[in-house]
């Protein structure tokens, strides 16, 4: 990263994260610990929530929601392609069938509700969520569809932790949400996630789930209670280390003015680029409190040579990236279920076109005028 003028993500890290990480040092204590509750209960306060469960990484925390849910062989889970493919990797190590949805259009890049439900078969166990780029997917719909099917609304929150959204907080509207603390997301812990749940009988399984289904945890021995344990099922280890989320509790306490900070960036975008035609800028005429803005996309227009902008934006110091390759496309998925280019056309459509710039929490002004400039010169060139 250190090549780039301007890179695409960068993790705001400080004194308060090398503080934290030192204290955990002293304790003796690294993996799943004290801090590990504690990161839980103050991220549950902060989403509004009664707890939440810490996990190794956002993947885990997927695939411990769709084992909770008893997803397995011959079910399938409803989900967008527009995503990270670890979301469709966990139902198909789950044993079921990831059935891949429409995105809205160019201007809601999240899961269509009526492609969803035109996709709903009785063997449809679960329907995903995911709030891309940090703004939220349509909640009510979704929320009825579920509910008129008898299906579980798993929310993908990977991009937006904490985020009060039109809809409530983002991750806590469905029966379970899952967030990712990657070295790229808004709150980074290098590797971390977390799962919240509505229901506690769900969120105590994944948390047996989480560490080898074990009927004492290492914790509760440590602290004095039973030595010998049971194995009451099939578990995992998907534990987070102490280190880790002793980073994520110094990141959440920053993460609104971050948050703050990041909205004044997306909103000079917004102001700065709208002159260019035929770039388009989805989510815009949104509110920007409504978004946690972990990406920040633009469409390009139709025959435009993106690799060729990103070159150009690349020569002036500026990294650019693409979210996502559609994960329908992926040669495993087409291997295995049959998906074919045309499925989704509004997807591929739309991926075809996708680049997303530099966003992260501490960009100077100079760094989003450097964007901004790159941009605008790359653009009479190749839109």
């Amino acid at each position: 990263m250190t090549t780039w003028k301007v890179p695409l993500y960068r993790p705001t890290l400080g004194r308060a994260e090398t503080d934290a990480v030192t204290e955990v040092m002293h304790s003796g204590w690294l993996s799943t610990g004290p801090t590990t509750r504690r990161f839980e209960e103050e991220f549950a306060a902060a989403a509004g929530v009664e707890d939440g469960v810490a996990v190794s990484n956002g993947t885990a925390a997927l695939h411990l929601a769709f084992l909770a849910l008893g997803v397995g062989p011959g079910d399938e889970v409803v989900l967008p392609s527009l995503s990270f493919v670890s979301a469709a990797a966990m139902v198909t190590l789950c044993g079921a069938t990831p059935v891949f949805a429409d995105i809205t259009g160019e201007d809601d890049l999240a899961v269509d509700p009526a492609d969803v439900a035109a996709r709903i078969t009785p063997r449809t166990r679960a329907v995903v969520a995911m709030h891309y780029g940090g703004h939220a997917a349509d909640l009510p719909a979704l929320t009825r569809l579920a509910r008129r099917h008898g299906l579980a609304l798993v929310e993908d929150s990977a991009h937006a932790p904490a985020t009060r959204s039109e809809h409530g907080v983002l991750g806590t509207v469905g029966d379970i949400g899952c967030y990712s603390f990657f070295a790229t997301k808004n709150l980074a812990m290098g590797e971390g996630g977390l799962v919240v749940a509505r229901d506690t009988a769900l969120r105590e399984r994944i948390r047996r789930l989480r560490s080898h289904a074990l009927s004492v945890s290492a914790q509760e021995r440590h602290r004095g209670g039973p030595s010998v344990y049971d194995v009451e099922g099939f578990g995992l280890n998907y534990r987070p280390s102490e280190l880790a989320c002793a980073i994520g509790l110094a990141q959440l306490h920053a993460l609104p003015a971050r948050q703050h900070h990041r909205q004044g960036i997306v909103q000079r975008y917004r102001a700065e680029l709208a002159e260019l035609r035929g770039l388009l800028i989805p989510y815009a005429t949104r509110p920007l409190e409504h978004s946690a803005h972990h990406l920040f996309p633009v469409l390009l227009p139709a025959g435009c040579d993106r690799p060729r902008l990103q070159e150009r934006l690349a020569a002036a110091g500026v990294q650019s990236g693409v979210h996502y390759p559609p994960s329908h496309l992926f040669t495993a998925y087409r291997d295995r279920f049959g998906c074919r280019a045309g499925d989704l056309p509004v997807t591929e459509g739309v991926t075809a076109r996708q680049l997303s710039l530099p966003l992260y929490a501490d960009m100077t002004d100079d760094d989003v005028d450097l964007v901004v400039s790159a941009v605008r010169d790359a653009w009479l060139e190749v839109a």
